[in-house]
């Protein structure tokens, strides 16, 4: 019986050049960073040749990413002609101050996805919305209304296959030149994260409905 492929067999082209040795094709670790990820930055060119990027809430399902957004946006046009996309997630862990501007830097672990995507329709479409919304909080999507045929029909789904695929990470503290180790400037890390707040009830909230419990993983989940 075979084994499962634990890593990407990326394409030359789409690997890292600069510092490739912080790139990373394990699955594991890419899937790791998805789904702690709450947005990414969506690229691709018009047909004018305009290249254009876009924040956007995602999922991943699988060994696919689903995108949704508006019929009318410009991703629409793009998908339907099957412009190829780029995708980048960047989850940003630390700032690293060293003695020397020069070798300033930023901790962080960051996933790039390229290729074509394809537009979702039908049982797919209803399956992908549902999943948008049970990325934030499960059991949500039985619990509020879903999409009327007007809505159903104005928003696009694209589901981009993770195949093309680069993590790339920095980890660590400074990497000083040795004559700058004397200096009397502090040097090292300073941690970030996002954190969750509590939540905040709309005004007009129905009487006892009780906030639902978030669906994220990594720090994040964190208060």
């Amino acid at each position: 019986m075979s084994q499962p492929i634990s890593a990407y067999a990326t394409e030359k082209r789409f690997r890292p050049k600069r510092a490739p040795e912080r790139a990373s094709y394990d699955k594991a670790l890419v899937h790791a960073i998805l789904d702690e990820a709450l947005m990414a930055h969506v690229a691709y060119t018009d047909e004018a040749g305009c290249p254009h990027v876009l924040p956007m809430y995602f999922v991943r399902d699988g060994e696919s990413l689903l995108l949704h957004g508006s019929a009318k946006m410009g991703q629409a046009k793009a998908a339907r002609r099957g412009a190829a996309f780029c995708v980048n997630v960047t989850l940003l862990d630390g700032l690293v101050l060293a003695r020397s501007g020069f070798h300033h830097s930023v901790n962080y672990r960051s996933v790039t996805v390229h290729g074509v995507p394809e537009i979702l329709e039908g049982a797919e479409k209803t399956r992908a919305l549902d999943l948008t919304v049970e990325r934030l909080a499960k059991g949500r999507a039985a619990e509020v209304r879903a999409a009327n045929a007007k809505e159903f029909k104005a928003t696009l789904v694209l589901r981009l296959k993770l195949e093309q695929v680069a993590a790339k990470t920095r980890t660590g503290g400074v990497n000083d030149e040795p004559e700058d180790m004397e200096l009397p400037v502090w040097a090292g890390v300073i941690p970030l994260h996002l954190a969750v707040g509590a939540p905040i009830a709309d005004e007009q909230c129905a009487p006892g409905a009780a906030a639902p419990s978030l669906a994220l993983t990594g720090p994040q989940s964190e208060r």
